[in-house]
């Protein structure tokens, strides 16, 4: 098998189907959920479900993030400070590139445990 990883691949996940690749992968799905989902014994069982949950998961913070920023001025306009607001959408903003890199990770995974290769491109 390959041992190439394609962009977004998730840090500290070895390239799938190497040794090991799998349990990496299945920690780094955990750290993406809620940690309620660590106590669900069937997603280490069963990490390509855990991949397509996290993987749906993931696109619902998505969503929610996206629908924050598109509100938060009218929802906390008169709550917060300007100076307060801008920090609150900076963060948003942050934290929904975050979610979209996270994303593009979690979907990879689950190609790989769908038993995709990857394979180095020129």
């Amino acid at each position: 098998m390959s041992s190439a990883v394609p962009p977004g691949w998730p840090p500290g996940v070895p390239p799938a189907h190497t040794p090991g690749w799998d349990e990496r992968a299945v920690a780094w799905l955990l750290d993406q959920c809620p940690p309620d989902y660590r106590s669900y014994a069937a997603w280490r069982r069963h990490p390509a479900a855990l991949a397509w949950l996290a993987d749906r998961h993931l696109d619902g913070q998505v969503v929610a993030m996206r629908q924050a920023y598109r509100e938060v001025r009218v929802e906390l306009g008169g709550l917060v400070t300007a100076e307060g607001l801008a920090d609150v959408m900076y963060h948003l903003e942050a934290e929904g590139l975050r979610l979209v890199a996270a994303k593009r990770s979690s979907g990879l995974l689950l190609e790989a445990f769908r038993g995709k290769v990857f394979v180095p491109r020129l």
